[in-house]
């Protein structure tokens, strides 16, 4: 990765080429996630209320200084309904960011090719108080399950691990768009960050 400069006004990639960078990733606090609500351009989703046992652990943005985040990542964790710890990561993002095939362990930006839209959606979300549908993700790595649709224009994912903690999302899940919580953002529970947000 390469800084804008003298030849470009934007981060480029030798295999990309302009790509919006990854922030360092920060433990999870309010206060984190306060200044991510504060310079994103995107939504960042999270379940709200979060489901019994679970908590916020951690936010990714990608995006500069200048044009603001362009893809988020919410981080949350707790029991999978099967048993055992469980953790989930929402991913909204403009067309051709990664991100969410970053943390999905595929190739290529944007999920539609990799969506079988023909069949009805096997899962589904209230994404700011409208049904979303999402579904799976061929091809992914095993230790996972990966959903992805769209919500307010941009491309939404739903990356599980593991796999059988996908059942949350079969479940109609309520998903908040933070930037939209004011005062309420202060409610958050905070875990330990999660360490599959670190690349």
């Amino acid at each position: 990765m390469r800084p804008p400069g003298l030849f470009a006004d934007s981060w480029q990639c030798d295999a990309h080429g302009a790509v919006h960078p990854l922030q360092p990733v920060v433990p999870p606090s309010v206060d984190a996630l306060t200044v991510v609500v504060n310079r994103t351009r995107v939504p960042l989703w999270m379940p709200w209320p979060l489901p019994v046992g679970w908590l916020f652990t951690g936010v990714a943005c990608a995006g500069d200084d200048t044009s603001g985040g362009r893809a988020t990542a919410v981080a949350c964790s707790g029991p999978s309904p099967l048993g055992g710890p469980g953790e989930l990561v929402l991913v909204a993002e403009e067309l051709g960011v990664g991100l969410g095939a970053r943390y999905a362990g595929v190739p290529g930006p944007d999920p539609g090719p990799r969506l079988d839209t023909r069949e009805p959606a096997p899962a589904k979300v209230l994404a700011a108080g409208r049904p979303t549908p999402l579904w799976q993700v061929e091809q992914t790595p095993a230790d996972r399950a990966v959903f992805a649709g769209e919500a307010m224009g941009l491309w939404l994912w739903a990356v599980v691990w593991p796999e059988d903690c996908g059942l949350l999302l079969y479940d109609e899940l309520v998903l908040a768009d933070l930037r939209d919580a004011g005062s309420e953002i202060h409610l958050v529970p905070c875990g330990a960050l999660s360490p599959r947000l670190i690349p």
